[in-house]
């Protein structure tokens, strides 16, 4: 009886290009060595069958380096994109045109270190994971206060969705290309791609990896397009806030409503030297108790049209159910 040969994994990496002129060829160079059929930390084996370049329309060369890189390599695959569009959307781009059974993408600034993807690989493999994020077990090469952001953005946008999903986001995720390009072909413009992710994965993951510093002296995120991202990630985190405002209408309808009870009898009973005061008072907790859960009903109604408007899909029918954690290839 003949051993059973182990499948190698094909994995699809997926780079969005802004100002990666200086970095693009020594980055695909390190994927060049991963071509070949490579073993992981675990022992699975693996190979990068393509690198998807998108273009998003810089200010530097990096389509002309995209287009050398290109007639190099047979499997370096550029995607144009008509203008900038922002590293989410460049990201979904890159993922639609893939056609692999994983799909990892990376940074263009080298801070992601290709030989890293092994432990992607091997969580997702071992635990059946569709989606493993690469905690850095480093310090962030940013500054103190935009790493405290960020960590703040994920903390509450976990409290808005209800799940500690959010914690794991980082743009060097592996992903199952199924679920990949699914997004690709439903997530909306202002939805956060991994919020998207999250919509249609049954386990999400993250594992420890060695990030490297950035290889470019500024950053591609000015604080307006920082405040622009996390804010697009709290919006397209569900519609829990709205619920929120909901049960606040009618927490405070409740409370006007027996205050107002309480100041008629008050009034009743006991003598009240302002004339008119308990009427202005009754009027005022009624109705404004009333404007609030009306809102409150408001909300959930406009939570309907959110994930409508979001791509949020009702379901995802997949090619194989995976009965095994082993059986993810």
């Amino acid at each position: 009886m003949s051993a059973q040969v182990e499948q190698v994994h094909d994995i699809s990496v997926v780079i969005p290009v802004y100002q990666g002129a200086h970095s693009l060829r020594e980055l695909t160079n390190e994927v060049a060595s991963l071509v070949e059929t490579t073993t992981t930390p675990l022992g699975h084996k693996f190979r990068i069958v393509e690198l998807v370049l998108v273009d998003d329309c810089g200010p530097d060369g990096s389509s002309q380096v995209i287009k050398d890189l290109s007639n190099e390599f047979q499997w370096v695959r550029p995607v144009w994109l008509s203008r900038n569009y922002g590293q989410h959307a460049a990201t979904l781009a890159g993922m639609a045109a893939t056609s692999s059974r994983w799909i990892v993408s990376l940074d263009e600034d080298l801070q992601h270190d290709p030989k890293e993807i092994g432990k992607l690989l091997d969580t997702a493999v071992e635990k059946g994971a569709q989606v493993v994020y690469g905690n850095p077990s480093d310090a962030a090469p940013h500054g103190l206060l935009r790493n405290l952001a960020s960590r703040l953005a994920k903390v509450l946008s976990a409290f808005l969705t209800g799940n500690k999903t959010p914690r794991f986001f980082s743009s060097f995720r592996l992903v199952s290309g199924e679920i990949g390009r699914s997004v690709a072909a439903y997530a909306g413009e202002a939805v956060y791609l991994d919020v998207a992710l999250s919509w249609i994965t049954q386990t999400v993951l993250s594992t420890p990896v060695n990030n490297r510093a950035e290889h470019r002296s500024k950053s591609g995120y000015t604080r307006r397009s920082l405040l622009s991202h996390f804010w697009k990630l709290v919006l397209s985190s569900g519609t829990r806030p709205l619920r929120v405002v909901s049960v606040t209408g009618f927490l405070v309808f409740l409370f006007g409503f027996v205050l107002a009870v309480y100041i008629v009898i008050r009034t009743i009973f006991f003598e009240v030297n302002i004339a008119g005061w308990s009427s202005v008072i009754v009027l005022l907790l009624l109705l404004g108790g009333a404007t609030l859960f009306a809102l409150g009903v408001i909300a959930e109604y406009l939570g309907l049209v959110v994930r409508s408007v979001f791509g949020k899909p009702a379901y995802l029918v997949v090619q194989q159910k995976q009965d095994s954690p082993l059986d993810v290839g």
